[in-house]
């Protein structure tokens, strides 16, 4: 049984492709970067919840598959881009060769880690869902116009720094950020973040985890 990794997707022409453009496509209607800056960092990230938190080697990366490809139904739209890149890494992890029940682990995780529908059913998607949200920072966006700044490019911009704390013995996730109150203010992250830190909120819990949120050293949540 083959044992798909991260470095065997890295080396994949064809999500290579749907990576550059993915963020590419987005980049014209003013999204943030979604190519393979976002798709590295969450991937390492997922597998860095369940690594932390003390799940199986195996578990930690099929969660870093997940969040390697989680976003590369953008490059159909942006709309369900969940759905359509489950079925796309469907077909991709096929022909690889990775065996079905892990499959089914990992593009269940990638069709629910849209906040407008998405729901922690199993640890992957779980872990996969609280890397995604935490992904805050200047370098995501893609305007550099900043007279044009719409409230998205205001708050990523913002944002200097931003990492996941997980505390085993706690129980704990902390999402901890920190925020140049200059460029934008605190509210404008709740503004436009509210139901991603919801949904963090019940990623963790099904880990048996509390979320926490932190920014620039206040805990909010």
């Amino acid at each position: 049984m083959l044992k798909i990794t991260v470095e065997d997707l890295k080396k994949d022409h064809e999500i290579s492709v749907y990576l550059t453009r993915s963020t590419e496509y987005l980049g014209r209607i003013g999204f943030t970067e979604h190519g393979k800056r976002h798709a590295t960092m969450i991937s390492e990230r997922a597998y860095n919840v369940l690594k932390e938190l003390g799940y199986k080697e195996r578990d930690c990366e099929l969660a870093a598959v997940a969040g390697y490809i989680h976003d590369i139904g953008n490059m159909i739209n942006r709309y369900n881009h969940g759905g359509s890149g489950a079925v796309m890494a469907y077909t991709i992890l096929s022909r690889l060769g990775m065996p079905p029940d892990e499959i089914a682990l990992v593009i269940s995780a990638i069709g629910n880690h849209e906040e407008e529908r998405g729901n922690a059913i199993n640890h992957i998607a779980a872990a996969l869902i609280l890397a995604d949200k935490s992904d805050v920072h200047r370098s995501r966006v893609t305007n550099k116009d900043f007279a044009t700044f719409e409230i998205h490019d205001r708050v990523n911009y913002a944002a200097n720094s931003s990492q996941l704390v997980i505390d085993k013995e706690l129980r704990t996730i902390a999402l901890e950020i920190t925020i140049d109150t200059n460029i934008c203010p605190v509210m404008e992250y709740f503004e436009i973040f509210l139901a991603r830190m919801i949904m963090s909120r019940r990623a963790a819990h099904f880990l048996d985890c509390h979320f926490k949120l932190v920014i620039n050293n206040n805990q909010l949540l």
